[in-house]
């Protein structure tokens, strides 16, 4: 291969490495993975039904909350 092109590449891979890493650090910062409530409920329901049932309790609570 031709050293250009592998000096293009290189670089095009590593603008393209620093801008996932920057949108990941964005992420983190805005609170993109603060949900830890999400694998918690995911274990203790089995199925679609019983998510289901557990998404309307919680909505009638706070309905009635407020």
């Amino acid at each position: 291969m031709d050293n250009g092109i592998i000096a293009i590449m290189l670089g095009v891979s590593l603008i393209m490495g620093l801008l996932g890493l920057i949108a990941f650090l964005w992420g983190l910062r805005s609170g993109q993975f603060d949900d830890e409530n999400k694998f918690t409920q995911g274990i203790l329901m089995d199925s679609v039904d019983e998510l289901n049932e557990a998404y309307k309790n919680t909505n009638k609570k706070e309905r009635n909350g407020k």
